[in-house]
């Protein structure tokens, strides 16, 4: 077996993505890098896609037959994006059953190479409080600033994280919005560097539009963040759907790199929490439950 620089068995176990399927072209190798391993795919052209180590031996414009390859890594094909594992990976990944729904606009909004943590990323994500001081008259306004309170469970069964009735004024929730609205928000993180969120969907108030955001974890403080949509919007053109969530990440994304400690501390004394805080108190414990190393400071034992 290949020895791995990563050697937190948890995260290696794990499906991680590499990039959306519609950037990689028939017959084109794209090189990347997965918890310190550089990594190489490439499709065949019939829907096939295979992952394996990149040759170091080899120079970058060498031709690869993707067909006749061996020794490849594990690959799934899951919300328009490419995984892989470097372990003993499960036999599917989380589900999203909207992803199915015919209507939906599923679009690949970006990918964002972003100087922190996949788990202070995940945190961030789950944060309400930024909205009217970050994402200011787009996702969130002065004087709308308390985050209501809201429920968080540790599910067991399907092993994630929950956030239910979530609630925040926001001016433009999406694309697809008139004018301001309080927004109902549910939160999932079924994966340690994956993220799900829910929000009221403006055309439909019985269906919601779902955002993912997958982090595919370069190093320990270097990530590739996939924003995954899945919306009901029957009016904007994929162009601007995808701004509108690149700006929202663009926001984002000097925030997070100005995080210190880049790594995730999970020691609950490490960090003063506030009532807001609960999902990410729950996701540090449901960090520490699952031993996790990588990607964060462990609690002190």
């Amino acid at each position: 077996m290949t020895e791995t620089r990563c050697k937190d068995q948890v995260i290696l176990d794990l499906w991680h993505p590499l990039g959306a399927l519609s950037e990689v072209p028939a017959g084109v190798v794209v090189d990347t890098v997965l918890l310190e391993e550089r990594l190489s795919l490439g499709s065949d052209g019939t829907g096939k896609v295979s992952v394996w180590r990149s040759r170091r031996d080899l120079p970058a414009d060498a031709p690869v037959d993707i067909a006749a390859l061996e020794g490849t890594l594990p690959v799934k094909l899951a919300y328009g994006y490419v995984w892989t594992s470097l372990g003993n990976p499960p036999a599917d990944i989380f589900p999203i059953p909207e992803y199915a729904e015919a209507d939906r606009r599923k679009l690949n909004a970006a990918t964002f190479g972003v100087n922190v943590s996949a788990p202070r990323a995940i945190e961030n994500f789950l944060d309400m409080g930024h909205f009217p001081y970050v994402h200011t008259d787009i996702l969130g306004a002065e004087p709308h600033t308390e985050v209501k309170e809201y429920d968080v469970e540790i599910s067991v069964d399907r092993d994630e994280i929950l956030a239910t009735r979530c609630r925040f004024f926001q001016p433009m929730a999406s694309t697809a919005s008139d004018g301001g609205a309080d927004v109902d928000y549910i939160y999932r993180v079924p994966h340690p560097y994956c993220s799900v969120l829910y929000k009221s969907s403006p055309l439909d108030e019985t269906r919601l539009d779902v955002i993912a955001v997958f982090l595919q974890p370069v190093d320990q403080e270097h990530v590739r963040a996939h924003m995954m949509l899945c919306v009901l919007d029957e009016d904007n053109e994929d162009k601007v759907i995808k701004r509108f969530q690149q700006t929202i990440f663009g926001q984002d994304k000097p925030i997070l790199e100005n995080q210190f400690p880049k790594r995730l501390p999970l020691d609950p004394r490490a960090e003063t929490p506030i009532r807001a805080d609960k999902s990410a108190i729950a996701y540090r414990r449901w960090l520490s439950q699952k031993g996790v190393t990588y990607g964060v400071i462990p609690a002190a034992t």
